[in-house]
């Protein structure tokens, strides 16, 4: 008779240089669709156009707004642990000059990170908005494409977020590391 303990199956877990490596050796191919998430390689959900536009919108909006304050990365690697590498649609994160050519923004360097959900609603909220907290990213969002709605996340902690908002238009909120940069669920949708 197998022991209990023998007879579970036990995860081995990716680390964020196994997950490079597999880049580098053609293991993953360079257009595969995916990230690591909790040591896991997870594929990503195609773009529909409103997805696209969306996020676009919205490096054009943060942008004007930011200036050379910070840098909008668009669907990039941010490194928050050595088993999670994920691609937000959107991080702002603190300039350099090399613009990270050396290695992805770490949670420090991280001033918001942005998803837009269509397709995702429920893994932004939930495993995706844990993942964020545990790591201590201070201001995460996610725009919910459907709902038009925007959800805004605070205070991580090891649990989860403590603080939680959903915004609808006329509503709009100020980024927490630039307070002068206020963003309306109006813009962030295109609504006249």
């Amino acid at each position: 008779m197998i022991a209990a303990s023998q007879s579970l199956t036990q995860l081995r877990l990716i680390s964020t240089a196994d997950y490079h490596r597999m880049a580098e050796v053609g293991i993953l191919g360079a257009d595969e669709q995916v990230e690591l998430i909790a040591g896991q390689i997870i594929q990503k959900m195609p773009k529909g156009p409103a997805h696209s536009a969306l996020c676009k919108r919205l490096e054009k909006l943060l942008e004007s707004q930011l200036g050379e304050h910070a840098l909008v990365r668009m669907q990039d690697p941010i490194q928050l642990d050595d088993y999670s590498e994920p691609e937000p649609d959107i991080a702002v994160v603190r300039p350099q000059d090399d613009f990270y050519a050396s290695h992805h923004p770490i949670p420090t360097d991280v001033f918001l990170i942005l998803e837009v959900a269509d397709t995702t609603l429920e893994r932004d909220l939930g495993s995706k908005a844990d993942l964020y907290s545990a790591a201590g990213i201070l201001d995460y969002w996610v725009l919910n494409l459907s709902a038009q709605q925007l959800h805004i996340f605070r205070e991580p902690s090891p649990g989860g977020y403590r603080r939680q908002l959903v915004l609808k238009a006329p509503q709009s909120v100020r980024l927490q590391a630039f307070p002068t940069c206020e963003v309306s669920v109006q813009a962030c949708f295109g609504m006249a």
